[in-house]
């Protein structure tokens, strides 16, 4: 490892040594850290100046290609995805403990390791949940550049999504306004010398349609209304707009107004960017390639058969990877600890796939090589980031996690335990800062769910207790009880927060013996096979994971499930898109609820990304600011030009 890199360790943990108490603001603890130049944090993990480009001084995109060359040089390190339980809105420390234990393992444990977490979107910076760049002394820094633009991903996405959510109007209004030979016409313009040429991009709908044809004179008036014609069907396209920001007004809009469009107006709306299913085929991709496939692929509307309508047949999917193909590539960037992190993608996993990516994943166990440690993140709730880690990333990536980390905390056990509600900018109620281990008794099955559901994918488990100044050792020994009987591997009280790595030491050294004693990863096995049908497969999870006793699925529901089969969807696995603080579809039964009907509302399909969505009950998938936003925090010194009020 190169020496700068290890003088910075040094210093940051001579640093760690004076912590302040209470600890400082997240923001204020990240810039008075220690910065290592991103090129020396490169050159320590093995990559060359031809392996990636800096973004400035303290971050850098990695090539998406250079996973194979250190495979071959080095093998492949464990793969550890951390997880928790179901949250309180105001989180548990999912976050600052992958990066605590990133630093543990790196920087204390002297392993080497490297943690892959999901870019943040905007919409909860500004909003109600704040950044996630991990918390306290176990953060990524620059942790201002990470939650607000970073590379710039999440923007090429909104534009990708956007430009093709403007070519499907746009193509709807042409097709209704001119008739087959003009239409035809412009789609295929003649040159100054009278002849014409199909561009690069319509060859794909030419092969869907069989023609073989390369000469655009050549096509019969059959072949060329089939080919200008998408006739899509205008009341049920799929695709909508997106904005990276919490904008509740923008659920449901009405496009067309303007008299230029001619009363061709229609009802659609926006989903957040991190929910458009650019950002999962993003994370589910591996290469350039099969991510030009999968963009292609989308489906944004049936047409009037009920055939779905791709981007390919659009002739859109070029640009689309031309506005993608940096995004292609994670962020390296370090925590305060200097342990190299790679960040990318942002899928939220109430409502998408909630994992970062399987490039970056790949990348890291690479870079750490046989023996290392690559740490991964699940969104929110096991029961939904975990699950689709295993069912959705797993199966389309073919690698096998060697070990779970189950994040629980005292204060979201009291409130499954049936402790008062917790709403983030109001004081706690004294059940949680007080001891109540009966509170904690009752809630533990939320916890106990969690374990015996991960168990199923065969993972061996282990518990991190993030510690709450106002928790007794009575609570954490409920807690590691439970754990234990549930069938954990263990359970360890953590201070990463407060502490840095050295607070997490103990789960470092917990997480390698399960590594270790499951290296082949032998036990392995996902929940449902894909063949099954849609139903087959959203009832397993419900029945299996959520304990539902049964589902029931609105008409429209049904209408789509049956579409999505006859359209050759069915195979596809499931991408539950439900509510994070329950395993069933009500946010307020907690604990491990059972006797209940999980509710489908809707389904979408996400072709290209790989799965089916069934919206469980009425979900929104863009969120709203609350009445007092986090933005009323956020600015910037006019000095320093520091940003301020990030959390």
């Amino acid at each position: 490892m190169a020496d700068a890199v290890v003088a910075a360790r040094r210093e940051s943990i001579r640093k760690l040594a004076e912590l302040k108490s209470p600890v400082p603001a997240d923001i204020d603890v990240a810039q008075a850290a220690t910065v290592v130049p991103i090129r020396t944090v490169a050159a320590a993990c093995g990559l060359t100046e031809a392996d990636y480009e800096p973004y400035g001084h303290y971050k850098a995109k990695v090539s998406e290609k250079v996973s194979e060359k250190l495979k071959a040089e080095r093998g492949e390190g464990y793969y550890v995805v951390v997880a928790g339980i179901n949250p309180t809105p105001l989180g548990e420390g999912k976050s600052t403990t992958t990066i605590g234990l990133a630093q543990a393992m790196g920087a204390h444990l002297e392993k080497n390791c490297v943690a892959c977490i999901r870019q943040p979107s905007m919409g909860p910076t500004f909003g109600i949940k704040g950044g996630a760049a991990g918390g306290g002394y176990s953060q990524v820094i620059p942790m201002e550049e990470m939650n607000l633009h970073l590379t710039g991903d999440i923007h090429a996405i909104g534009a990708a999504n956007n430009l093709l959510a403007a070519a499907i109007d746009a193509r709807v209004f042409h097709e209704l306004t001119q008739k087959d030979e003009a239409l035809y016409d412009r789609l295929c313009p003649r040159k100054k010398d009278g002849t014409r040429v199909f561009a690069a991009s319509m060859l794909k709908r030419l092969r869907k349609l069989g023609i073989d044809k390369t000469d655009p004179d050549q096509l019969t008036a059959e072949e060329r209304a089939a080919f200008a014609r998408l006739d899509i069907d205008r009341e049920k396209i799929s695709w909508r707009r997106v904005v990276d920001m919490n904008d509740r007004f923008l659920r449901k809009i009405t496009v067309g107004q303007n008299p230029t469009e001619k009363g061709y107006t229609r009802e659609t709306g926006f989903d957040i960017t991190v929910a458009s299913e650019i950002m999962a085929v993003l994370a589910m991709t591996t290469s350039l390639a099969d991510m030009e496939r999968r963009l292609g692929a989308m489906v944004v509307a049936p047409d009037m058969k009920g055939e779905p309508v791709t981007a390919d047949d659009l002739g859109i999917t070029g640009a689309l990877v031309a506005l993608m193909k940096d995004a292609i590539k994670p962020t390296l960037m370090q925590t305060l600890e200097g342990t190299p992190v790679l960040v990318h993608a942002g899928p939220f996993a109430n409502i998408a796939s909630g994992n970062s990516s399987i490039i970056a994943d790949q990348i890291g166990r690479a870079m750490v090589g046989a023996g290392g440690y690559v740490l991964t993140e699940a969104g929110f709730g096991a029961d939904i980031g975990l699950e689709k880690f295993m069912n959705l990333k797993c199966r389309s990536s073919g690698m096998k996690p060697h070990c779970a980390v189950i994040v629980a905390t005292v204060r979201a056990l009291k409130l499954h335990g049936g402790g008062p509600a917790v709403s983030p900018g109001k004081p706690l109620p004294h059940e949680y800062t007080n001891e109540d281990v009966e509170l904690v008794k009752k809630g533990v099955a939320n916890l106990t769910r969690h374990i015996e559901n991960t168990k199923k994918f065969g993972v061996p488990v282990v518990v991190a207790m993030n510690m709450f100044p106002t928790d007794t050792e009575a609570e954490h020994a409920v807690i590691k009880e439970a754990a234990m009987v549930a069938g954990a591997d263990d359970c360890v009280l953590c201070t990463h927060h407060a502490e840095g790595g050295k607070g997490a030491a103990a789960l470092g050294e917990a997480v390698a013996k399960a590594c270790e004693a499951n290296a082949g990863a032998d036990n392995f096995r996902l929940l449902y096979e894909g063949e099954t049908s849609i139903k087959h497969k959203i009832e397993t999870i419900a029945k299996e994971l959520y304990r539902a006793d049964g589902v029931s699925y609105s008409e429209q529901a049904e209408a789509k499930i049956a579409m999505f089969t006859e359209q050759g969807f069915g195979a596809l696995p499931i991408c539950m898109a439900k509510t994070q603080y329950s395993f069933s579809h009500d946010a307020d039964l907690k604990g491990a609820p059972t006797g209940f009907t999980l509710p489908i509302g809707d389904v979408r399909c996400s072709a290209g990304a790989g799965f089916i969505v069934p919206l469980v009950g009425a979900f929104p998938t863009i969120p709203g600011l609350p009445t007092r936003p986090a933005y009323y925090e956020i600015g910037v010194d006019m000095e320093t030009e520091q940003v301020l009020g990030l959390s």
